[in-house]
């Protein structure tokens, strides 16, 4: 069994992932603030709080290193259990921009570790079933893909998030990676251009609020990700052929079962409920799977730096005012 331990134990550890882990032991933990770890061991039962994030990389009783920290810090503790030969999951977005993600890749392959992104919602029991039928043919060619994210910042614990030295930026940097990610995953193909409209607002400060991320992907589709920490909850998926159109509302979350829909000519012609309730239990256990060699992670350093790239595309397009290519 991998032992994992987890460099920074804050709300989306002991919310989402404490009660994914089943098939992994975590083994240790260290967040900033150690009143608190101290507290969260003994409610979750983890048997080692170490006081700095070297000592837990450097500790013979982990194995692998889920890196939950704030975005600015995931550069140093990528490294960190890089340095001491540890197998690294690291949270989205990996980094702060893609020359730190480019850092990150040559320090895991200099050390020989596997290196992922926790893109959770590869995962998804909804996202796998359109990537099948897309694959199948059953809307014949994408040409037009969405994908919305929307959540009241608001009502979030994690204070950090409108601070532009910890956070990449507002909801492209927190939730439009989710989205387009999930349409690379669905349509099994890259980014090639973005064009972004952005605004922010007297709580966002310094980084957006909302905003709107046009691309262009490299099997011929357009889209959109729609993004916002002002609205209601939802997670939208939509991906129109040239036969059909595939439509999942509120098909990233967690927290209730999903339908995906198939429609042709207006038409319901295929219909599945689906819970994505396991899918943090099933990265969680891929993962350990592939440092263990018994198979392949969904979601690579690499697939993380293509996701950076874009993410440092849509700000630029913002700031500029013009569209940006993705190398």
């Amino acid at each position: 069994m991998i032992r994992y331990g987890i460099l920074g134990f804050g709300h989306h550890a002991r919310k989402r992932l404490m009660p994914a882990f089943a098939g992994a032991q975590v083994a240790g933990m260290w967040r900033r603030d150690p009143t608190k770890a101290r507290a969260d061991a003994r409610e979750f039962h983890i048997p080692h709080v170490f006081d700095t994030a070297e000592e837990l990389c450097a500790s013979p009783e982990i194995d692998a290193v889920f890196v939950v920290s704030p975005d600015a810090l995931h550069l140093p503790h990528v490294l960190l259990a890089a340095q001491h030969g540890k197998a690294v999951l690291c949270e989205k977005p990996l980094g702060m921009n893609a020359a730190e993600v480019e850092q990150m890749l040559f320090a895991t392959r200099a050390a020989g570790v596997v290196f992922g992104v926790a893109q959770n919602m590869r995962y998804n029991q909804s996202a796998q079933i359109i990537r099948e039928w897309i694959a199948e043919g059953r809307i014949g060619q994408p040409l037009l893909a969405h994908s919305q994210f929307c959540y009241d910042a608001e009502k979030s614990p994690r204070e950090w998030i409108y601070d532009p030295s910890l956070a990449t930026g507002g909801p492209i940097g927190d939730v439009a990676i989710h989205c387009l990610d999930a349409l690379r995953f669905v349509m099994a193909t890259d980014i090639t251009e973005v064009s972004t409209l952005a605004r922010k607002d007297a709580l966002s400060g310094a980084v957006e609020s909302h905003a709107v991320v046009n691309m262009g992907f490299g099997n011929g589709a357009m889209g959109a990700v729609t993004v916002t920490t002002r609205g209601s909850y939802r997670s939208l998926i939509e991906i129109t052929g040239e036969t059909g159109v595939i439509l999942c509302e509120n098909g990233m979350t967690v927290e209730h079962p999903v339908d995906v829909v198939l429609y042709r000519q207006d038409k319901v012609a295929a219909h599945q409920r689906v819970s994505n309730g396991d899918a943090y239990t099933r990265m969680i256990d891929a993962f350990a799977a592939a440092v263990e060699g018994r198979g392949e992670y969904l979601a690579t350093g690499e697939d993380g730096l293509h996701n950076q790239r874009v993410l440092d595309a849509a700000y630029k397009s913002w700031h500029t005012g013009t569209k940006q290519s993705v190398e």
